[in-house]
């Protein structure tokens, strides 16, 4: 089969196209999905560089997110037909210990896949491949934050930092689709762009953001309920976390679910104490969070955002573009 595959970890052209790499084999429990679309997040630049207290099994075909039609069935699978549509879970629900696909599992990036039929969600009519395979690491997330987590609701203000990728995307169309009214964060002229595009009611740069909020919603008081935003999306952490503090209301929440700029930024508790504000953490997403988020689009309720589609020989290239940041939205591989 045709595959991108990680022999060894280092700079983007370590990922290596084969015309002809060993088919996967079907063992006990498992099917074989004939790969239709995977989509890549920035882990896959996390993976093919090498995390540290990460031991990736190499080589590795690289691609978290999956969806394709089942081609081949293995003993002691029952309730699945060879042809059905499906979305492949990343992250084992039954064994999580086993790793995330396309990391500690052969993933997306190949003709053929080989998966536990634990981790196959049903694709619904009206939902692509391609949208599909855009949900699980990016939009699984935010919808576990901002939804089965976060409990925001309709009305709410909401300021959302890095808009324009991969989970910011969906934080802005989910805001929207609630009813929230939305400031979305961009770090360039074509990106804030976009999230005008995506419904976003104010855009803004990252330059002393938090006073561009006072300037809209006036300072958060100490004493009352007012000024500044209802919830704050921040997960890329570093020198946006203390901004984000001072621009959130009294009683205001502040989510996260990762920290893309620094995971240990500097700290001001009394901004925590004094607005008396929730900060809520999310790590990764559940079947139900993927389930919602495919009847949303079958029902025309959501539409991701897909920056770019590239044939499989070009998968280096999209991993490229996620690690210098030139994506507004999801790159989708299509074998």
């Amino acid at each position: 089969m045709r595959a991108v595959v990680l022999h060894e970890h280092g700079d983007i052209e370590n990922l290596t196209y084969h015309e002809d790499y060993a088919d996967p084999e079907c063992g006990e429990g498992q099917v074989i999905i004939r790969v239709k679309a995977t989509s890549l997040n920035y882990h896959d630049v996390f993976t093919t560089k090498g995390m540290p207290g990460i031991k990736v099994p190499l080589p590795i075909v690289i691609g978290l997110d999956i969806s394709g039609e089942i081609a081949e069935i293995g003993k002691g699978v029952d309730g699945w037909s060879v042809g059905d549509r499906i979305l492949i879970n990343p992250l084992d629900p039954i064994t999580p210990e086993k790793g995330l696909m396309g990391e500690m599992l052969d993933g997306g990036t190949a003709e053929l896949c080989a998966v536990d039929a634990t981790r196959l969600i049903k694709i619904p009519d009206g939902c692509s491949y391609e949208q599909a395979a855009a949900l699980p690491v990016a939009y699984g997330t935010a919808h576990r934050m901002m939804v089965t987590n976060g409990h925001m609701q309709g009305g709410e203000k909401v300021l959302i930092l890095g808009a324009s990728g991969g989970v910011g995307s969906c934080c802005v169309l989910l805001a929207k689709m609630m009813g929230c009214e939305v400031v979305a964060a961009g770090s360039s002229p074509e990106k804030l762009e976009a999230l005008k595009a995506w419904g976003a009611d104010h855009v803004i740069g990252y330059e002393d953001f938090e006073k561009t909020i006072y300037g809209i919603y006036g300072k958060p008081h100490r004493r009352k309920y007012e000024g500044g935003v209802d919830v704050a999306i921040n997960f890329t952490g570093g020198d946006t976390w203390v901004p984000s503090l001072k621009a959130t209301q009294r009683g205001g929440k502040i989510l996260t679910c990762g920290a893309t700029a620094g995971f240990d930024p500097k700290e001001d508790l009394r901004y925590v104490w004094t607005f008396e504000l929730q900060i809520m953490g999310s790590n990764s997403w559940a079947i139900e969070d993927l389930e919602t988020l495919m009847k949303l689009i079958s029902e025309e309720k959501l539409k991701p955002v897909i920056d770019t589609v590239l044939p499989l020989e070009q998968t280096a290239e999209g991993v490229r573009q996620l690690r210098d940041r030139e994506v507004i939205g999801k790159i989708v591989i299509t074998p």
